[in-house]
């Protein structure tokens, strides 16, 4: 019974961590452009990691969607990501970097963090890690891929638009 169990535990561990993808060896990503995902514009913000989560983005320009991102754990700030969604040839890309509560980096100078675009649908996106899902036009879902001492975890970030 106890194989049973286990076996029953680490299948329900899998299946809840099934809303990122990623893209197979070798595949390009699909046809895209930044008005598909234009939905993402606005001031979100939620609850992750024990403390507020915030995004604020803005509408497509100059072939790119900026955002910028802080987590705020008792009081303070416990990191900053900036970024943009950018038009790359027929298709898109997530690009972020990282900064610590004092603005220092975390990822070296000329690095981003790069997220490929895998499949798109109505109300969602999926890029390589990172899935953005519109629940209705003032909720928004983002399920992060974290991969930390050889452990990967989906994180939910679930953001309410602020009005």
């Amino acid at each position: 019974m106890k194989h049973i169990t286990l076996i029953f535990l680490l299948w329900a561990g899998l299946v809840s961590a099934q809303h990122t993808m990623q893209l197979n060896k070798g595949q390009s990503s699909p046809k895209a452009n930044l008005e598909d995902v234009s939905w993402i514009e606005g001031h979100w913000i939620g609850e992750a990691f024990g403390g507020t989560a915030e995004e604020i983005w803005s509408a497509p320009m100059g072939n790119s969607m900026m955002f910028v991102f802080r987590l705020v754990n008792n009081g303070k700030v416990s990191f900053y990501e900036s970024g943009h969604i950018q038009q790359s040839d027929d298709s898109i890309i997530l690009q972020l970097k990282h900064f610590d509560g004092n603005m220092k980096g975390w990822e070296e100078k000329d690095k981003t963090i790069d997220f490929k675009l895998v499949k798109l649908e109505p109300n969602k996106v999926y890029f390589e890690g990172l899935t953005m899902e519109k629940i209705d036009d003032d909720h928004m879902n983002v399920h992060v891929l974290i991969e930390e001492n050889n452990n990967t975890e989906e994180i939910l970030f679930a953001y309410k638009k602020v009005k």
